[in-house]
């Protein structure tokens, strides 16, 4: 089984997405857990809690934009009966959106930088896997 009509359609409403605000979403983390981190995790200290408020819901209004888009794309079965995306990039853009998920779900959660950065930094591998693939230029 191959891709479909609309799973082009939710690529290019990705690429979109993704040339538009990944980049400024991951630097807007990346800060926000730095200086969670140098705070020794405590939401209470300086502005965190507040970063922290206007980073999930930057992070959130992407999920709520990506989750239509990723939850459409085309599964398929293998012969060995493993689970693949026909559509390039596929994976990576459902992925992204998971570990992005995780993401927020620990800073709703007010988790320590270092339980939250896991998620981080494997969304930024499949971000980078996305950029490097040239798919959204």
């Amino acid at each position: 089984m191959g891709f479909t009509d609309a799973d082009i359609n939710a690529q290019r409403e990705m690429c979109q997405w993704y040339n538009a605000q990944y980049e400024t979403l991951i630097a807007q983390i990346d800060r926000f857990s730095s200086d969670l981190a140098s705070d020794n995790g405590d939401y209470g200290a300086g502005d965190n809690q507040q970063i922290a408020n206007a980073v999930v819901a930057n992070i959130d209004q992407s999920e709520v934009f990506l989750a239509p888009r990723v939850q459409a794309l085309t599964q398929s079965q293998d012969f060995a009966g493993d689970q693949y995306f026909p559509l390039y990039q596929g994976k990576s853009f459902y992925l992204l959106w998971q570990l992005l998920s995780n993401v927020s779900a620990g800073i709703h959660g007010q988790q320590p930088a270092w339980f939250v950065g896991p998620s981080f930094q494997r969304a930024m591998r499949w971000g980078t896997e996305i950029n490097r693939s040239h798919l959204c230029r």
